[in-house]
């Protein structure tokens, strides 16, 4: 595997530990539908809202925050494969993207670790604008 999936796979892990120790139940992780994923599928302590989290990964922050890697192509993959989500699994449940940026590695200690709740609307990416 290379460099930057061991990377990526141990921050979605932190990510899973994060989640779980405020609460929340983990549903599924790395949640494929055709070549789209959602990286963690959550509920909240409540059990009232799913969400859908991205998790990005970074040994640093020199160039740019990692939250910027979620552009709008990344937000339009993320509501439909959260559409799919929903419809397989049958949710009627409120719903909400979240946003959670690992920065560090393994080897370094304790992570530093953002949590941005609501972080974006999918709805908003495919509306069009005349």
């Amino acid at each position: 595997m290379a460099l930057h999936n061991d990377i990526g796979k141990w921050g979605e892990q932190v990510a899973v530990d994060y989640l779980r120790h405020r609460g929340y139940t983990i549903r599924d992780c790395d949640w494929r539908y055709r070549h789209r994923d959602i990286d963690i599928v959550a509920l909240t302590e409540d059990m009232r809202t799913i969400v859908f989290v991205e998790v990005k990964t970074r040994t640093s922050t020199e160039l740019t925050p990692p939250e910027q890697a979620v552009d709008l192509e990344k937000i339009k993959s993320i509501g439909y494969t959260a559409n799919a989500y929903i419809k397989q699994n049958r949710i009627l449940l409120d719903m909400r993207f979240d946003i959670i940026t690992v920065v560090g590695s393994k080897d370094e200690g304790i992570p530093q670790i953002q949590h941005l709740e609501d972080a974006f609307n999918p709805m908003l990416a495919f509306r069009r604008f005349t």
